[in-house]
């Protein structure tokens, strides 16, 4: 069964290398191969929801760090493409926090109580991409260490969880039933871009809210899937690119410069994690903070993540002659769960 308890869904961004959230453990790697540009993240899920143990969090990839104001990038010559757009952080959430309230709404339904995921504030729900570079943001919250700790201690005490274990077997397999369905939920399948099928059970009050915001779930699935299957097919050409490459080499001068002698992100927010293994919390903290600080300020200086953007953005349209429609199509249906989205709830702020 799924309980979800989510952050930032909605599915991901049509260009997600730049919009996996934070790293937070010691196993992430700065590898194109595993179709993100870097940090896999447990807040970034391929499926919009998975069948996951009681109380394991599902959710999609956040956009990348956007200004709400920012069109995004144009995906094709045709009219109806050119009004197509990438979604913000604040609209990925309010998708997210939607597809909560229905979920309540239709369990309150079908007579079982449902709580809704502890919202976090905008702030601290941003996602940070494969580097930042808002100084101010890491100064205050370092690589996001103290938000992911909140949000695990939000999601071990879910009232749902406790809400389930205090049913009968018979009410808890209802319980079950009305949720999600379990596994004799129906199955929905798509074809991935580099070959191979992925699967999705959908039913219940997952899936009728999903339905809701989205529309029909085999579009969308499948819109969602291969949008996200291209990553393998351009991230290599980014890591490759010249001017990305140049970028990224200024990025570490700067940062060997102030101390932190690393050759990519990934390395300095790795060496955050451990450094807040072998010390405590406070001084662990101040040592993240720092980093991250100079992590932020040296992306900045070298334009790292907007070359990263423009390169991104260059190489996903050189796949547009054979994935437009579906890149559209998932825009199109994105855009669609944000109009149906502001009729549920508010935005986060």
């Amino acid at each position: 069964m799924v309980l979800t308890d989510v952050r930032t869904a909605g599915g991901a961004s049509p260009r997600t290398l730049l919009s996996v959230r934070r790293a937070a453990t010691a196993d992430r790697d700065y590898a194109p191969h595993r179709g993100k540009w870097v940090f896999m993240k447990r807040m970034c899920a391929a499926a919009l929801v998975v069948t996951a143990a009681l109380g394991v969090v599902t959710t999609g990839c956040g956009p990348q760090e956007r200004d709400a104001k920012q069109p995004g990038a144009e995906r094709g010559n045709s009219a109806d493409s050119k009004q197509l757009r990438e979604l913000t952080d604040a609209e990925q959430l309010r998708i997210a926090d939607a597809q909560q309230r229905l979920i309540k709404r239709c369990m309150t339904r079908k007579g079982f109580d449902f709580w809704e995921a502890e919202r976090l504030s905008l702030e601290e729900s941003r996602t940070l991409g494969w580097v930042t570079d808002d100084v101010a943001w890491a100064n205050k919250h370092g690589y996001g260490s103290r938000i992911d700790a909140k949000h695990e201690r939000a999601r071990l005490t879910n009232r749902n969880l406790a809400y389930r274990k205090g049913l009968s077997d018979e009410r808890r397999a209802a319980y079950d039933k009305a949720l999600d369905e379990g596994v004799e939920a129906p199955v929905i399948t798509a074809k991935v871009p580099t070959g191979g099928t992925v699967r999705k059970r959908v039913g219940g009050c997952v899936a009728e809210a999903e339905r809701q915001l989205h529309g029909e779930p085999v579009a969308w699935f499948r819109a969602e899937k291969t949008t996200m299957g291209l990553q393998p097919l351009y991230v290599p050409q980014v890591m490759a690119d010249k001017r990305f490459a140049s970028a990224l080499v200024s990025w570490s001068r700067c940062m060997t410069r102030a101390g932190h002698p690393f050759r990519n992100p990934q390395e300095a927010r790795q060496a955050a994690v451990e450094q807040g293994l072998k010390t405590g919390p406070d001084k662990a903290f101040e040592a993240e903070r720092k980093l991250a600080v100079a992590d932020a300020t040296c992306a900045k200086n070298t334009s790292l993540r907007s070359i990263g953007n423009e390169r991104e953005t260059y190489y996903v349209n050189r796949l547009r002659s054979r994935y437009g429609s579906d890149l559209d199509t998932y825009a199109r249906l994105q855009l669609q769960a944000l109009a149906r989205a502001a009729e549920v709830v508010e935005p986060r702020t």
